[in-house]
């Protein structure tokens, strides 16, 4: 028996299996220690609801994926409208030189993943699966890059290893990031700089009361990139360059971003972009995780988990000794290690996660919550993709 949800039903019960992964991440605790994602929660029980469902062979479930692919794109548009040029100037040099640690970690981890793939006796490209796409990306990166090489390269269980990697990731990189950063600390006896409120730096980012027509505006905009967008991957694509659809929709917000910036003609209120693209992600996690066909994994988990070791002693080992010195030896650089080890195997949330245990205990680290912010959620994605679009087209 085949049950098909169509366009509608598809989007509705990825809103409930949202409300079940909040309900249950209020219930346990450990999912809000690794901030894992309500939408992540309820989409993996749902997976293994259809897991179950298929392996008794007593029902297959397919979903519509047309939403998932515009919530898809219209995320990573809001991701485009915070690549403010602007903030990456008053950032300075040490959030050029984070940004440059972040994409030798994304060449590392992606070379790493494709190395030892060759030598398991898997597809090079699955490499990337186990590499910077979930690592680094997370899921949202994970939703778009999976499928894709499925659907284009022939990667079969891409879709389903990447999510469980970057599950994976969310928590480990919580548990290495601490140790890595008390060691040096407790090593070289450091302690909090007198350093200056670089969080003037961001500007003014006091709440304010938004209108209805902030709100429509902030909607608007992101479905204006969108369309721009797509002219531009058309282009790209004529190129004979694989890419993401998502690529085109990204460059246009950003452009159209540092034109606002320069100009002060478009007005982008980066808060409420943020929050509907916060909206369209979770609804698209949701989507993706329901469509995970899991049974593809079992001929992959020694191999992927032989990966997985391998990328997390490489991760700390790239926080503990290269992080650290290139950022600086002191302690804010010991708190930007444990940031690394966040953002690198996990999301930028599980960064300031680590930040805040430590400097919880050890003291405030204001240069630290600027700079690894700033990189983690404005810049890192855009590189990401890039390098991935080098890696995917070199071993295809």
């Amino acid at each position: 028996m085949t049950v098909t949800l169509d366009i509608y039903q598809t989007a509705a019960v990825a809103v409930l299996v949202y409300a079940l992964g909040s309900f249950i991440k209020k219930k346990l605790t450990f999912f809000n220690k690794y901030c894992i994602p309500a939408s992540v929660i309820g989409g993996i029980l749902f997976a293994c609801l259809t897991l179950g469902l298929n392996l008794t062979g007593t029902v297959t479930v397919t979903t519509d994926t047309t939403l998932q692919n515009i919530f898809m794109t219209l995320f990573f548009t809001s991701v485009g409208y915070t690549a403010s040029f602007t903030l990456l100037k008053k950032g300075g040099i040490q959030v050029l030189v984070f940004l440059l640690v972040s994409t030798l970690l994304i060449v590392i981890q992606n070379t790493v993943g494709v190395a030892l793939s060759g030598l398991l006796g898997m597809d090079p490209l699955m490499g990337l699966c186990v590499g910077s796409i979930p690592l680094v990306g997370g899921h949202g990166t994970s939703g778009a890059f999976g499928p894709m090489l499925e659907q284009d390269f022939g990667v079969s269980g891409a879709a389903a290893v990447s999510i469980a990697v970057a599950t994976f990731g969310l928590i480990i990189g919580g548990i290495i990031g601490g140790p890595v950063a008390k060691r040096r600390i407790r090593k070289h006896n450091l302690t909090p700089e007198n350093t200056e409120k670089l969080t003037e730096e961001y500007g003014d980012r006091t709440e304010k009361p938004h209108t209805p027509e902030e709100f429509m505006k902030a909607f608007f905009i992101l479905f204006v990139a969108a369309g721009i967008g797509s002219v531009i991957s058309g282009l790209i694509q004529k190129t004979g360059i694989t890419f993401p659809s998502y690529i085109g929709a990204m460059l246009a917000a950003a452009l159209l971003r540092n034109l606002s910036d320069s100009t002060g003609k478009l007005t982008v209120v980066e808060d409420i972009v943020s929050l509907l693209g916060n909206a369209c992600l979770t609804l698209y996690l949701a989507m993706a995780l329901m469509s995970l066909r899991l049974w593809e994994l079992a001929n992959l988990a020694l191999p992927m988990l032989a990966i997985l070791v391998a990328q997390t002693v490489l991760m700390a080992l790239l926080a503990y000794f290269l992080v650290f010195r290139i950022m600086g030896r002191n302690y804010e650089a010991a708190v930007m290690a444990s940031a690394t080890c966040g953002f690198g195997m996990g999301a930028t949330p599980n960064a300031i996660a680590n930040m805040q245990a430590i400097t919880d205990v050890y003291g405030p680290a204001p240069r630290a919550f600027f700079v690894v912010p700033l990189v983690g959620s404005l810049f890192v994605d855009f590189v990401n993709s890039a390098v991935l679009t080098i890696f995917i087209n070199f071993f295809s």
